[in-house]
């Protein structure tokens, strides 16, 4: 087959179009950071955040956009971000790409800033709250894969010091370098890359400065004997990534301190302490003092689970986790109290038990006894994925599943919990750092009349620790009111 090579007229034309959509999402980052630190505006293109990107990763979230909905460029964007700002609205969270297909449907006819006025009132003019929403103070309570990760989320969230506070770590003292390793494992991380930004150790002060957060180290062996009062803290939630304590006894030693007012787990809790994934079973925060964020996996497969149980009913079925192997494990062949973990997580498959399946009916009652599960931890450092063998009250084709996922994934009440991805290539490492609960891959769906097997990726670490902060913030009641409303 021969192929018309491309003219020098065609190359100019193509790299003249980059240049400019290149030059029209540098515009962009001034107005999307002017949004974020003076007023709150958290700004996304389908739950892909703005803030702090480059003008590449920008266009990419554009192309993104482009790929699973209407058509999305610059030109449509940039005029909406300039207009957001020069509204002067109170703390929200704002997803362009949304709003503007929100506007093709039901604005049309409208000026732009007469729409965004109409859709945004309650925040227009610093509405909502404005710039008198309180803060929370947060005391991360270990400093582990989750903990370290939770911080960096944090201290990305800080904005202009308005809604959660990272205020201090507690750990225990393994060195007597201790302040300067924790704070070189914030600064690097072999999965998730170099911490962006810029990190300061005050060896005097037991302080990490972290792109203006400053973080008390707080050395302890016990969660019950620190008086956070004297650093300044008060009223805070103390996040016990740790582990070691799942039920709600050993987790209320925390409030024993001056300065704590609330816990929240981030592992699955024993007995009757509520088990939250965000987005599907908030309302049993209530007043709560402890809580639990539940597993990784349970935050993974609860959003699908609900949506398919919604339309379709779940009569049964199995989930098996393909999981990616944790410090639990042992590196090489040794002692482990636990059945095969002793094995080399490096080197082995290794087959155990999950409570994930059970879990499902803390967030989904209706789905009590209807699951069973298992897992398989597998050599790979981060990134899961949920095998979900359902059966269904009634058949389904896989293209009519598959397209009410992806809408679901977009436009659901679970949008910020549910990603969908069809492309034949991905792998797990694509998906390191995406910030949902869990990803459907549309390639990979069965369906068999009413038989369905659905695979479900997750970040295990970083897509679990975003669903943690969303549980922080429903604790707090600092999450801002979201645009366009579902």
């Amino acid at each position: 087959m021969t192929t018309t090579p491309q003219t020098t007229d065609a190359a100019d034309e193509h790299l003249a179009d980059w240049a400019d959509r290149q030059a029209k999402a540098e515009a962009m980052i001034p107005a999307v950071g002017r949004l974020y630190r003076e007023h709150g505006v958290v700004t996304s293109i389908h739950g892909r955040p703005l803030i702090g990107q480059s003008s590449t990763e920008i266009l990419k979230a554009h192309r993104f956009a482009r790929r699973v909905d209407v058509e999305l460029t610059l030109d449509d964007t940039l005029p909406m971000i300039e207009a957001l700002a020069a509204l002067d609205l109170g703390p929200a969270s704002v997803d362009i790409a949304r709003l503007h297909r929100r506007r093709l449907e039901t604005g049309e006819g409208l000026a732009l800033e007469d729409f965004l006025r109409a859709e945004l009132g309650d925040v227009v003019g610093g509405g909502s709250g404005g710039g008198s929403r309180q803060s929370t103070d947060v005391v991360l309570y270990g400093f582990g894969r989750i903990g370290r990760l939770l911080a960096r989320i944090l201290i990305e969230h800080a904005g202009n010091g308005q809604g959660l506070r990272l205020r201090a770590v507690v750990v225990r003292r393994g060195a007597d370098n201790d302040l300067s390793k924790r704070a070189s494992l914030l600064r690097r991380d072999s999965v998730h890359g170099s911490f962006p930004g810029t990190i300061t150790v005050d060896e005097d002060n037991n302080t990490i400065l972290a792109n203006g957060t400053l973080i008390q180290v707080i050395y302890s062996d016990s969660p019950s004997s620190v008086d956070y009062t004297q650093y300044g803290i008060n009223d805070a939630i103390v996040v016990d990534n740790t582990g070691r304590w799942r039920d709600e006894e050993g987790l209320s030693q925390h409030l024993q301190c001056p300065g704590v007012s609330r816990v929240l787990l981030t592992a699955p809790g024993k007995g009757g302490l509520p088990n939250i994934v965000s987005g599907i079973n908030d309302a049993m925060i209530g007043d709560s003092k402890v809580v639990t964020a539940a597993s990784c996996t349970t935050n993974a497969i609860v959003p699908t689970l609900k949506v398919i149980n919604d339309e379709y009913g779940v009569v049964g079925g199995h989930i098996e986790t393909v999981h990616s192997f944790t410090n639990d494990q042992n590196l090489i062949d040794n002692f482990h109290k636990g059945e095969r973990r002793g094995r080399s997580a490096a080197l082995n498959m290794v087959l155990t038990e999950t409570g994930a399946a059970k879990a499902v009916a803390k967030a989904l009652p209706e789905l009590e006894g209807k699951l069973t599960g298992n897992s398989v931890r597998v050599p790979t450092p981060n990134v899961s994925m949920a095998i979900l063998n359902l059966t269904l009250e009634k058949p389904v084709e896989r293209e009519t599943l598959n397209d009410f996922l992806r809408q679901a994934s977009l436009y659901g009440d679970l949008h910020k919990q549910l990603d969908y991805i069809d492309s034949p290539e991905v792998v797990s490492t694509d998906f390191v750092g995406n910030r949902h609960a869990g990803i459907v891959d549309g390639r990979a769906t069965i369906t068999a009349g009413d038989r369905v097997v659905l695979y479900v990726w997750y970040d295990n670490e970083f897509g679990y620790s975003c669903q943690v902060v969303r549980v922080l913030e429903e604790i707090a009641a600092v999450h801002p009111p979201v645009f366009p409303a579902v």
